[in-house]
């Protein structure tokens, strides 16, 4: 219980549901650099995962449906030298993009009307600004 990921108060996502790899990272590293497996992809199945209720599993997929392949989320991570940093950034990302699929939608904006006032002062600043524009106009208009 202790290392499963904690997404929300609802769901918890047991550690045996993550599958990982890992392979040679680009970039930075030194002489290890092609010796060491520091590049982490986690591998997440959203479709079979038991850490999810029926109501966020299907929140989930309609949210993440351009995200997925074979109804699995890959997250890959590689910014940083060391393997165990690598996971952990992995399992961060894997957190946020599950509280956003999950969070419930929000409210539905309630229309409202602008007061009479808000009104009358949008009017009242659209004809001063008329005046303006016609202070800036030729003298004579008509002379052309």
């Amino acid at each position: 219980m202790a290392d499963d990921l904690i997404v929300s108060k609802s769901v918890v996502i047991p550690q045996a549901e993550l599958m990982w790899k890992f392979t040679r990272s680009s970039g930075p590293g030194g002489q290890s650099v092609n010796t060491t497996d520091s590049r982490a992809q986690l591998i997440f199945d959203v479709v079979n995962s038991r850490g999810l209720s029926d109501h966020l599993r299907a929140r989930a997929l309609v949210r993440l449906e351009s995200k997925l392949v074979d109804g699995c989320v890959v997250i890959a991570a590689s910014e940083h030298r060391s393997q165990l940093q690598n996971r952990r950034a992995a399992e961060q990302r894997l957190v946020e993009l599950l509280k956003e699929a999950t969070a419930p939608p929000p409210r539905a904006r309630r229309p409202t009307r602008p007061t009479k006032a808000a009104a009358e002062r949008r009017i009242k600043e659209k004809k001063g600004r008329g005046r303006t524009k016609a202070l800036r106009a030729p003298a004579n208009r008509d002379a052309d």
